[in-house]
């Protein structure tokens, strides 16, 4: 995938992203919350969270780890495109939250994770960051990345290596992600990503070359 994201130099976005603060308005009506889906996604999540185990043949499965304004347009726009969508949160309260989404609830990464996985880390300041990435890379998971500015060092590469992860493994996060369409709201950023993770998986460039 190219190395591209969200512009996360301006404070703004990168608030608007977690949540912090509401994103702007359009002019033709209110924003739809990022909490509640605006319609039942076209591919319907899986009944249970299972993974690997009672995956169907060909089929695409997305794990959007943390609870985020992020996480929930991530999750419906990849079921649109034909991704079964699965949610990480550690944490109950927030869990708790998110189940308007409708997408099966995690707490922690599975083990039989394969080579059908794309995760996305959708919030890089959790306390939980460096274990759900320990995680993640001890399994199949066909891609792994993590949302954040790329012109700081992410606080993975820390959190990991006091974890015990060896740097070549470490160096397996992709960071940043998406294509490097100048998105900033939460909807924006979710397309951007889907539109990389996409275009990793077709071989292409994810640019205006064909």
């Amino acid at each position: 995938m190219t190395e591209h994201t969200h512009d996360h130099d301006d404070d703004s976005a990168c608030a608007v992203a977690h949540g912090a603060v509401a994103p702007p308005r359009p002019a033709t009506g209110p924003a739809t919350p990022a909490t509640e889906p605006a319609a039942t996604p076209t591919t319907g999540p899986a009944a249970t969270p299972t993974t690997g185990a009672a995956r169907a043949a060909g089929e695409r499965t997305l794990v959007a780890v943390f609870a985020s304004p992020v996480a929930g347009y991530l999750l419906r726009y990849g079921a649109d495109v034909g991704f079964r969508g699965l949610l990480l949160e550690p944490d109950e309260a927030r869990a708790a939250g998110a189940a308007a989404l409708g997408f099966p609830l995690l707490a922690a990464v599975p083990d039989d994770l394969d080579d059908s996985v794309d995760l996305v880390v959708t919030d890089h300041h959790r306390p939980q960051l460096g274990v759900m990435l320990r995680d993640a890379l001890a399994t199949k998971a066909r891609w792994i990345g993590i949302m954040g500015n790329p012109h700081h060092a992410g606080p993975h590469v820390e959190m990991l290596a006091e974890l015990g992860v060896p740097a070549e493994e470490i160096a397996r996060v992709h960071r940043p992600i998406g294509l490097n369409i100048g998105s900033r709201t939460p909807p924006e950023i979710a397309i951007s990503t889907l539109a990389g993770l996409l275009a990793d998986r077709n071989g292409r460039p994810g640019g205006f070359e064909f």
